[in-house]
């Protein structure tokens, strides 16, 4: 990636590049309604950022009463170890900070080590565990999700 390369915040019209990177991340992709929803909900934001004219991350953030929920991150496998995550993830932060939300929650697989230290080189701590939430994966077993949370203000 490039400091050139933008985080932008996605609207309808960037739908099909969209559906096209959840598809070809792998298993339980978001559906194109579940995304073009997302970019209709004036309580969602849904960031992207580009390499070379080519949607290579996205990321969904929620708005709720209190706090924010960061729904979705996914960077495209060829875009990995790029700061691709760390940008979207700013852009998160700052968009829950705009809102005025007390704290960013997310969920992440416990197995999933490179999303563990970005959430944590972030500032996130855990908050909690829900035991054999994610369906099973390559280890035939069913997988924890952690719950995290940062403070904002």
């Amino acid at each position: 990636m490039r400091p050139t390369d933008v985080v932008r915040r996605l609207g309808p019209a960037d739908l099909a590049a969209l559906s096209s990177l959840e598809q070809a991340a792998g298993p339980a992709p978001w559906t194109p309604d579940q995304l073009q929803a997302a970019l209709a909900d004036p309580d969602t934001r849904v960031f992207g950022i580009e390499h070379q004219a080519c949607l290579v991350g996205h990321a969904v953030v929620v708005r709720l009463p209190f706090d924010a929920e960061l729904q979705a991150i996914l960077v495209a496998r060829e875009a990995r170890r790029q700061g691709v995550a760390g940008r979207l993830l700013a852009a998160v932060i700052e968009q829950a900070q705009n809102w005025g939300s007390e704290r960013l929650l997310l969920e992440v697989r416990v197995g999933n080590e490179a999303a563990l230290a970005l959430y944590r080189g972030a500032g996130f701590g855990e908050d909690g565990r829900r035991r054999g939430y994610y369906p099973a994966g390559t280890t035939g077993q069913r997988e924890d999700a952690l719950l995290m949370s940062r403070p904002l203000a």
